[in-house]
């Protein structure tokens, strides 16, 4: 049913029927091709999923009983400095799949891209899009939180009470792995721009409580660096088969 899955709000899901928006109507007749009375998995973006049908007129779906979705892991903040092109998309896209909970890009000092405050709420809304569509597709009924860009004093000051606070920085850092890191245990990830954190940048961080972390041997460019680190987070604490 994986392929067959809608995501809807939690304010137009009722006890018994769920009102479709005219994009998940699209998504199930013109792009899935799906008839009144076929079987579709509803998931509402806060863990909640349902078996429901599609209604004559595709106005709405009938409802099954509710379920609770597993947890996608430990909480994951993944704090990713901005990229140039689709690189931000592409962080967003798999961060999503392997569960990260919370997404807040930052604009660095050596950030390429810089983004006035329309400009951000815009590309943030389309992150949305993004994170959703790739929940429905990787199965997860929760979609992550995704901010609008902010500057690294405020990403680091909205960092969930009880997270422990991880700054990826060249060598020297602790193993991702030897964290001691469990399903209980919350993270925010902090990952900057290719062109490094700067040293003003790093200091904040290790003031926020920061410590740092490392991905191995190989320098990484900042997308992978991003990915890679959510699922070594995942990894060690179980969630990816371990």
């Amino acid at each position: 049913m994986t392929g067959r899955r809608v995501h809807l709000p939690p304010e137009r899901i009722g006890a018994s029927r769920a009102e479709l928006t005219e994009e998940a109507r699209h998504y199930l007749r013109d792009v899935l091709r799906l008839g009144p009375g076929a079987s579709v998995e509803l998931f509402d973006g806060r863990g909640g999923a349902w078996e429901a049908t599609i209604e004559p007129g595709f106005a709405a779906l009938a409802l099954g009983a509710r379920r609770e979705a597993p947890a996608s892991g430990p909480p994951i903040t993944l704090l990713f400095a901005l990229a140039k092109g689709e690189k931000n998309d592409l962080v967003v896209q798999k961060a999503t799949e392997l569960g990260a909970s919370r997404l807040c890009p930052w604009s660095a000092e050596r950030s390429v891209v810089k983004l006035d405050a329309a400009k951000g709420r815009e590309r943030a809304a389309r992150w949305r899009r993004i994170a959703e569509e790739a929940a429905r597709q990787c199965g997860r009924s929760d979609v992550p939180q995704v901010e609008a860009p902010l500057g690294l004093g405020a990403a680091l000051a909205a960092v969930p009470a009880g997270h422990r606070l991880v700054v990826l920085h060249g060598p020297g850092g602790t193993p991702l792995g030897a964290l001691g890191l469990d399903q209980a245990t919350g993270v925010a990830l902090v990952v900057g721009p290719e062109g490094g954190l700067t040293g003003a940048e790093l200091a904040a961080c290790r003031a926020a409580g920061a410590v740092l972390g490392a991905l191995g041997p190989r320098t990484l460019r900042a997308e992978t660096a991003a990915i890679a680190g959510v699922a070594v987070l995942q990894a060690v604490a179980g969630d990816l088969g371990g």
